[in-house]
């Protein structure tokens, strides 16, 4: 039994301590949570970072995540616009980075042909059960 009881303290400390482990003790990167100057340029980078999903939270966009990568990917962002970097450019560099599933409006390629291609087929399916139902009825 005590065997059972060492392996349970072992497991509960090795997933107490990862998530204290998530961030790194760096002080957040100078545009994670800094809004651009000009106001324009701010709205530009706010819009983009919305269409962006956090890769640590992946529910979220990097606009609404305080996950210390989302900082890292705003600051990012913010910086391009404010270099003057058009948001589209931004979001290709960050899609050719980390994949299509970054971004809430994945392009359509080989990768992501079968997300958009899906909802078709099952229309269609759909579309297909109904009729053959109805002709089975008369």
């Amino acid at each position: 039994m005590s065997a059972l009881r060492l392996m349970l303290a072992v497991l509960a400390l090795a997933f107490g301590v990862t998530p204290a482990l998530a961030d790194s003790n760096r002080p957040p990167a100078p545009y994670a949570y800094k809004q651009l100057a000009d106001p324009a340029k701010e709205a530009r980078a706010t819009e983009l970072m919305a269409e962006l999903r956090c890769l640590v939270c992946q529910g979220q966009s990097i606009h609404d995540s305080d996950a210390e990568m989302a900082g890292d990917m705003r600051h990012l962002v913010r910086t391009r616009i404010e270099a003057g970097e058009s948001p589209d450019k931004i979001r290709s560099f960050l899609i050719d980075r980390y994949g299509s599933w970054v971004s809430y409006q994945p392009r359509l390629d080989r990768d992501t042909f079968v997300l958009w291609m899906a909802p078709l087929a099952l229309l269609a399916a759909g579309v297909f059960l109904v009729v053959r139902r109805l002709k089975v009825r008369r």
